[in-house]
């Protein structure tokens, strides 16, 4: 079964783009794939031009050998962007490939471990304080027992667009968070996101803050390049650690996961590598006991594949899910794919069609607009720059 064509297509979507992927095959079969590389899709695009070049011709059966030669070929091997590229292309393999043999994705991973998706909602950024509690209430009365906190910046709430102040922030967050777990007991699994914006003295500091139990993880506190600053951030506090949704291959997890320095993997299956690396992450975690919850914040090819991942692998806690009763990012357009899985409560039961089990309507993406998109760029405020 060869290779015919390799199309990239970065489109404009809700509110940013999707950088979707289609491989078609000389048998008629094909796959869609998607870029997790969010802001700068044209570079993933590019990176996907350049490997079209020797996949055509080839087996699309053989996705591990291809997910070598893709990785392997050039001298600069790794980084975020080839293995976006990579990702997506390897997603629309095992599409296709599934969809050849008339079987779901999980099939081809070793079949399925439960028959939903569990998921966690997020409470979006900069919500105030009195709505903090309030949106954890309502998520706890519509079923949504986990679910995490987006950074709050207490700056941009008085009106300073793109302002971010550390201290301020982890003050003002730590205070509400134990009014939240006040209010919603001890049912709850709650988590904070702080997009990696902290240092380590200033993530121990916000930790510190609050009494053990308010927190069930924290999420990408502090940038992940070096292991050692969060072993030392480790030793200041006993609240479990989510890391990962950065990390562009197994290398990049395995000083976290060997030294148990995250308690869950937050493994993004369209920038990790797609699902042959996905899977050779979540065994790496198995074997330390430590679960996987993918991160996922894009559109529906990837909340599928995403799905497939969690249902083919034992160690599995839940999924991001960025549509519930309090956030809808509206990232799935009905007119590029008519049937995305959809949430039944704050679960997404397993489908059984063949591939992927969602339909991509190229013709809509044809044409449509590429917008240049760039998160927000954050300042102290004595003007120098920091994370978003």
């Amino acid at each position: 079964m060869k290779i015919t064509a390799v199309k990239a297509y970065p489109v404009w979507v809700g509110f940013r783009n999707q950088l979707l992927v289609k491989v078609e095959t000389d048998q008629g079969f094909h796959g869609w794939g998607e870029s997790g590389l969010s802001s700068r899709e044209l570079a993933v695009a590019g990176a996907v031009e350049h490997y079209r070049e020797f996949l055509l011709g080839k087996d699309a059966r053989q996705v591990s050998a291809l997910w070598q030669e893709m990785y392997r070929s050039q001298y600069f091997e790794g980084g975020r962007v080839l293995t976006a590229a990579i990702a997506a292309i390897d997603i629309a393999l095992y599409d296709l490939v599934a969809k050849s043999m008339g079987v779901p994705v999980y099939q081809l991973l070793g079949g399925k471990h439960r028959d939903f998706v569990p998921c966690f909602a997020s409470i979006p950024q900069d919500t105030p304080g009195e709505d903090m509690v309030k949106a954890a209430q309502l998520l706890m009365d519509s079923g949504w027992h986990s679910f995490r906190f987006n950074p709050a910046n207490p700056t941009a709430m008085n009106g300073q667009d793109g302002r971010h102040e550390p201290y301020e922030a982890t003050a003002y967050a730590a205070d509400w968070l134990i009014e939240v777990r006040k209010a919603v007991g001890s049912k709850a699994v709650i988590g904070y996101d702080f997009h990696h914006r902290l240092s380590v003295a200033e993530a121990a500091s916000f930790l510190q803050r609050m009494p053990n139990g308010t927190l069930d993880y924290v999420e990408e506190p502090i940038r992940a390049e070096s292991p050692e600053a969060y072993e030392a951030l480790r030793r200041m506090t006993p609240v479990p650690f989510a890391i990962g949704e950065e990390f562009s291959s197994k290398w990049a997890f395995k000083p976290y996961l060997e030294r148990n320095i995250t308690q869950y993997a937050r493994i993004d299956v369209a920038n990790v590598g797609g699902l042959t690396e996905a899977v050779k992450v979540a065994a790496m975690a198995e074997a330390n006991y430590i679960d996987v919850m993918p991160h996922n914040p894009l559109g529906p090819v990837c909340t599928a594949a995403s799905v497939h991942l969690a249902a083919a692998v034992p160690n599995f806690s839940w999924l991001e899910s960025r549509q519930s009763p309090t956030e809808d990012l509206q990232t799935n357009d009905k007119s590029i794919c008519p049937n995305p899985l959809e949430l039944d409560g704050n679960r997404i039961p397993v489908p059984e069609t063949p591939g992927l089990g969602i339909d991509i309507n190229e013709a809509a993406l044809e044409g449509r607009d590429f917008r240049h998109f760039e998160s927000p760029h954050l300042r102290r405020l004595d003007g120098s720059f920091t994370n978003w």
